[in-house]
């Protein structure tokens, strides 16, 4: 079964990464790719790591033909102005935007500072996390996408909370540490390369839109209560998180080996890091660009409990566009792997 695939949006950082992975994809062909402000031009010339690859122009939005899965890779607040034009074009959507991630349209407003403009679609949308997600996914026709942050968090956490063992009345603190791919490809001054280079810049210390994202996903575990501090650092690709917790003391390697284990076992793209010595002891985000892999691991002092949860990701991957085709996969039948398993590359 080969599937006819569209990206509306597809001049921008997680377009191109869409197009690299589905290009690939042995079950689906890329029908049209949309941007307005390159229509008529070659694919290549906006992304030209895929010269070679296809041949496919950019189309006008207003001249998107019926296809059988439809990604929105359009800017946040885009996507609800026109949902109900693209749900009569396509049979599946997975939208990338923030646009269906909140389930509930009063915190959606609080978050993003307007009123929603569909919010009768937010139920219909699935959230696009397979790791937590999975099932409602297989079963879902719409699909919202993930914040790379707030993927990155989830994942750190996801062992520990669901093993009960975070004390939902502490508030956590998630460090979170970012490359420049996040402001996506238009220049600003803050993205300037005098100003970025040899520099870690404090981004948005309080505040951040995905810490919404991450307590909704722990709602059903009796909540959590998260800090998050988010600063730009000297990378294109990659998110890396540290969340500080306190921890009960005298707990063993061997205890945390079997509560990550136990969730993280069967997930195809988790991979549980740790080590006492070598390099490579923890999850760093360079070993996984390119890829829909996260690195999970831990730090933990047994006589103090100090807790330090640790997770790498590539945010254009499994912060964007490996997830949305991670969703495809299930929506469609489709293994959950197909397209996904390039396993980055070192040094």
């Amino acid at each position: 079964m080969t599937l006819r695939v569209s990206i509306v949006g597809a001049s921008g950082y997680t377009g191109g990464e869409l197009l690299r992975l589905l290009l690939q994809h042995p079950h689906v062909e890329v029908g049209q790719v949309t941007s307005q402000s390159n229509v008529g031009k070659f694919v290549y010339t906006v992304h030209p790591h895929l010269r070679g690859q296809t041949t496919l122009q950019f189309s006008a939005l207003e001249n998107l033909e019926p296809c059988d899965v439809l990604f929105l890779a359009l800017p946040h607040g885009e996507s609800q102005q026109r949902i109900t034009y693209f749900a009569e074009i396509a049979s599946y959507i997975v939208d990338l935007s923030a646009d269906f991630r909140l389930k509930d349209p009063e915190l959606y407003k609080k978050w993003y500072e307007h009123e929603h403009q569909a919010p009768e679609w937010l139920e219909h949308f699935a959230y696009g996390l397979p790791e937590i997600n999975r099932q409602a996914i297989r079963s879902a026709k719409y699909v919202s996408g993930v914040g790379c942050n707030a993927t990155a968090i989830i994942l750190a956490l996801w062992p520990l909370v669901r093993a009960g063992l975070i004390d939902n009345q502490k508030p956590l603190f998630a460090d979170v540490k970012v490359g420049s791919s996040e402001g996506g490809n238009t220049p600003t001054i803050s993205s300037h390369h005098p100003h970025r280079v040899s520099n870690v810049r404090p981004f948005q210390l309080t505040g951040h839109r995905h810490s919404a994202e991450v307590q909704q996903a722990f709602a059903d575990c009796g909540g959590i209560t998260l800090n998050m501090s988010v600063s730009s650092v000297e990378m294109v690709r990659g998110v890396a998180v540290a969340v500080h917790l306190q921890m009960p003391t005298q707990l063993s390697d061997r205890d945390f080996w079997k509560i990550y284990r136990t969730a993280w076992a069967n997930e195809p793209f988790i991979r549980i890091v740790h080590a006492h010595d070598g390099l490579y002891r923890h999850p760093e985000p360079r070993l996984v660009n390119g890829t829909n892999y996260a690195d999970v691991g831990w730090a933990y002092d047994p006589a103090s409990g100090q807790t330090v949860l640790l997770s790498a990701i590539d945010n254009l991957g499994k912060g964007a566009a490996g997830s949305a085709v991670q969703a495809m996969n299930l929506m469609c039948g489709f293994d959950e792997t197909t397209a996904l398993t390039f396993g980055g590359f070192y040094p």
